[in-house]
C-alpha cells in the first residue's frame, strides 16, 4: 500500500506543481477530505518529489538552461546576450524567495496551512486567473521584461508559499500582466522555479542530515520520485503546448469548484 501511496503522491506533485492549480492546497485538501496523511513519509520523502519535479524541469528545459550556463561569464555585461539576459533576470526574479522563504517560511505556513485559507486563496487565484485573461494585447517573451518586471514574477512567486496561491499561477499571471504570451510566460515561469525548487529541496535536505535513513524504505523513495518527474515532464510539455491556443479559464473554474466543494465540506461539518 505504501507503493501505491507513494506513486498517487508522485502524481499529485507532478501534476499539480506546474499546473496553476496550487500543489499545497491539494495536499492540505486532500488529508482534510480523506483523513489520508501526506506527510506520513516524513520530510525525506518530501524531497524525494521535489527531485522528480526538479528532473522533469531539467530536462525538459535542458537546452534552455545550458545555454543560460554557457552565457555566465556574461551576466554582468553591457550586452549579455539573450541568453545571458535570460539569466540576469532569472536571477533577479529569484531574489523576493530568497528573502521571504528565508525570512518567513516556517511563520507564514504556520499561520496558513488550513483548508479555509486554501479555498480561500484558490477563489482569489481563480479571479486573478480570469482577470489577466481579459486584459490588454500580450505578445512579447521575456525580452518584455526589465529589472522591474522580473522581481514582480519572483515576488509573484513569493506569494505561493501561501497554500492555493499556485507557484506557477501566480508567476505566468504576472508574466502575462506585463504583456507576455501565455506560453513565454509558462516558459520563464517553469525556469524560474528551478532554483526555487532547488533550494526547498535543499533546505529539506539539510534538516535531515543527522536523521537515520531506513534500506528498506528506498523503493517508495523511488517510485515517488521517478512518478513526480515522469508526470512533471508530461504535464510540462503539455501544458505550454495547451496554452498556444487555450485561455486559463478552465484552471480558473477548476479552482473556483473545488474551492466551493472545500467551503460546503467545512459547512457541513460545522452544522
Amino acid at each position: 500500500m505504501d507503493l501505491l501511496a507513494a506513486a498517487l503522491l508522485g502524481v499529485v506533485q507532478g501534476l499539480t506543481e506546474f499546473l496553476p492549480i496550487s500543489s499545497s492546497a491539494h495536499l492540505i485538501l486532500a488529508r482534510t477530505f480523506t483523513g489520508w496523511d501526506p506527510d506520513r513519509f516524513g520530510i525525506a520523502f518530501d524531497v524525494a518529489l521535489h527531485v522528480g519535479t526538479l528532473a522533469a524541469v531539467l530536462l525538459f528545459f535542458r537546452a534552455e538552461l545550458l545555454a543560460m550556463l554557457r552565457a555566465m561569464p556574461r551576466i554582468g555585461a553591457p550586452a549579455p546576450g539573450p541568453d545571458g539576459r535570460r539569466l540576469r533576470l532569472i536571477v533577479l526574479g529569484t531574489l523576493p524567495i530568497v528573502v521571504v522563504g528565508g525570512l518567513w517560511t516556517e511563520s507564514v505556513e504556520a499561520a496558513t496551512r488550513t483548508p479555509a485559507v486554501a479555498a480561500t486563496m484558490l477563489l482569489a487565484g481563480a479571479g486573478l486567473l480570469l482577470l489577466v485573461e481579459r486584459l490588454g494585447t500580450r505578445r512579447g517573451g521575456d525580452e518584455v521584461l526589465g529589472a522591474a518586471g522580473a522581481l514582480a514574477i519572483g515576488g509573484a512567486q513569493a506569494l505561493a508559499l501561501v497554500p492555493g496561491v499556485s507557484r506557477s499561477g501566480a508567476t505566468i499571471a504576472a508574466g502575462m500582466v506585463l504583456g507576455m504570451t501565455r506560453e513565454a510566460a509558462a516558459r520563464f515561469a517553469f525556469m524560474l522555479s528551478v532554483p526555487a525548487i532547488v533550494a526547498a529541496a535543499a533546505k529539506k535536505a539539510f534538516d535531515l542530515r543527522d536523521a537515520p535513513w531506513a534500506a528498506a524504505d528506498a523503493q517508495v523513495f523511488v517510485v515517488g520520485t521517478v512518478t513526480s518527474a515522469v508526470v512533471g515532464y508530461v504535464t510540462v510539455k503539455y501544458l505550454i503546448r495547451f496554452l498556444t491556443t487555450h485561455r486559463l479559464d478552465v484552471f480558473a473554474w477548476y479552482r473556483i469548484l473545488l474551492a466551493l466543494a472545500t467551503f460546503g465540506w467545512l459547512a457541513a461539518r460545522w452544522m
